[in-house]
């Protein structure tokens, strides 16, 4: 009941916001960047909703029930960074290219080069289908535990959802509806965490700091030092690569009043870490309190199926749902953004969005497929253009043939190795992948580009 009751509430919600407070976008400039209108704070929830994916919501908990506080922290710490780190050259992007929408429209117009831009476009593209099909692949799992619908069903229900709305108004329904999402989730932050340590929760809290096992007591002892090479660096090398290679936070970036730009990245990163950091008290309290998960990567929505009042369960499945498909509502607008490339309509547009979750609910009903295995993939690929974006960014004489040569390399070779790597590896092994899947493509685009052929 609970379940069926949040899908309909949800989009009533989201619906309603979306024609009541915006207006149906009638040209691109409008449907892709709201007029380069965008405020500060409805700026920074839609950024802080748009960072809360599933790893944020699951991860999380999973990290701080079984690795105690180092876990979270080497979680929490790099997910806040990344968001400041991007700043700079968000300002830096918005300066050279004040007209622009996409960062593959600016590498292309800055190299003149097909191939650069075919490049750019793959990776961005391929990245809102995997990231959508791991939000449509977590709320189907946790809906289908709940209603016992067909988890197949869900995917297209989620998918159809996040795409009513979408469509009529483009990022400007996307930041609004992120907006609200965002208030729901502080909202059920603000209530979860009094009631997880109400009672003995306070000394369970205290308890699992050091996670199930007692033994993560220090972020640099062994067993601290443990979860910072097989969790840790990785996680950190390929959280701060993130933003640069997702066309959402690009797309914010040419959005936002070019004066409240770098203000709203910074209160959209502290305004995000409220929600891991509430998800991870619950698992410190279900680590300290002697809760055993049957999945430690579900242990938040367990503990609170299983322990709380049964009425808590409707506040935290808006919690979920808004968290998954604020950034499926993003993916869906940063893939439109992208025909913008093309000179497309509001047609290509809309049906760019269609491709997407088409793709990513045949992809979210893989048999076997899991929320970790779908990240580690799409993790890798975010990394493969961070260094020549940045190093364009900063005025570095690059060449059309460097770019597309290092991009293509971390797509070809870093990315694979990644991904096989955190499977398969030791520690330092995973450490040394993760570094080479982002290293990849800056080294190859410096050593094979040729004075000749730079592109200023």
């Amino acid at each position: 009941m609970y379940g069926l009751l949040v899908l309909i509430i949800y989009t009533a919600l989201m619906l309603g916001a979306t024609f009541l407070l915006s207006r149906k976008a009638s040209t691109a400039e409008s449907f892709h960047v709201a007029d380069r209108r965008l405020g500060l704070w409805q700026s920074a929830m839609s950024i802080a909703a748009t960072w809360i994916w599933a790893p944020a919501l699951f991860t999380s908990a999973e990290k701080a029930y079984t690795t105690g506080w180092p876990g979270l922290f080497w979680f929490l710490v790099p997910n806040v960074l990344c968001l400041l780190v991007f700043v700079p050259f968000a300002q830096r992007i918005r300066a050279q290219m004040p007209e622009g929408v996409t960062v593959s429209g600016f590498m292309a117009r800055h190299y003149r080069s097909k191939a650069v831009h075919g490049v750019y476009l793959f990776e961005l593209s391929a990245l809102t289908v995997l990231s959508t099909a791991v939000q449509l692949l977590a709320g189907a799992k946790i809906l289908a535990a709940v209603t016992g619908w067909p988890f197949w069903l869900l995917t297209v229900v989620l998918a159809a959802i996040a795409f009513s709305y979408s469509q009529y108004s483009g990022i400007r329904a996307s930041v609004l509806t992120d907006a609200l999402q965002m208030l729901l989730m502080l909202g059920c932050c603000a209530l979860l965490v009094p009631l997880a340590l109400r009672g003995n929760g306070a000394d369970s809290l205290a308890k699992g700091l050091a996670g199930a096992t007692g033994e993560f007591t220090h972020l640099l002892d062994k067993s601290g030092l443990a979860v910072l090479l097989s969790f840790g660096l990785p996680s950190a090398i390929g959280l701060l690569a993130a933003p640069f290679g997702d066309q959402c936070f690009w797309q914010r970036a040419f959005s936002i009043r070019r004066d409240k730009m770098g203000k709203a990245f910074r209160l959209g990163a502290l305004l995000f870490a409220v929600v891991p950091l509430s998800m991870g008290l619950l698992g410190f309290v279900a680590a300290g309190s002697g809760f055993t998960a049957a999945d430690s990567g579900m242990v938040g929505f367990e503990l609170v199926q299983q322990i709380f009042p049964a009425w808590v369960m409707l506040p935290f499945l808006f919690m979920l749902i808004s968290g998954l498909l604020s950034t499926v509502d993003s993916n869906l607008c940063a893939a439109a953004s992208l025909t913008n490339d093309f000179g497309g309509g509001m047609k290509a547009a809309k049906g760019s969005m269609l491709l997407v979750l088409a793709l990513a609910v045949l992809i979210a009903n893989i048999p076997g497929l899991t929320v970790t295995g779908l990240f580690l993939v799409y993790g890798a690929l975010r990394s493969t253009t961070m260094l020549p974006t940045v190093l364009t960014l900063k005025g570095k004489a690059l060449s059309a043939r460097g770019v597309f040569a290092g991009v293509l390399a971390s797509l070809v070779i870093g990315m694979p190795i990644f991904v096989i790597g955190t499977i398969t590896g030791s520690a330092l092994l995973k450490t040394a992948e993760s570094l080479c899947a982002v290293l990849l493509s800056g080294i190859v685009s410096l050593a094979t580009s040729h004075r000749g052929e730079v592109r200023a």
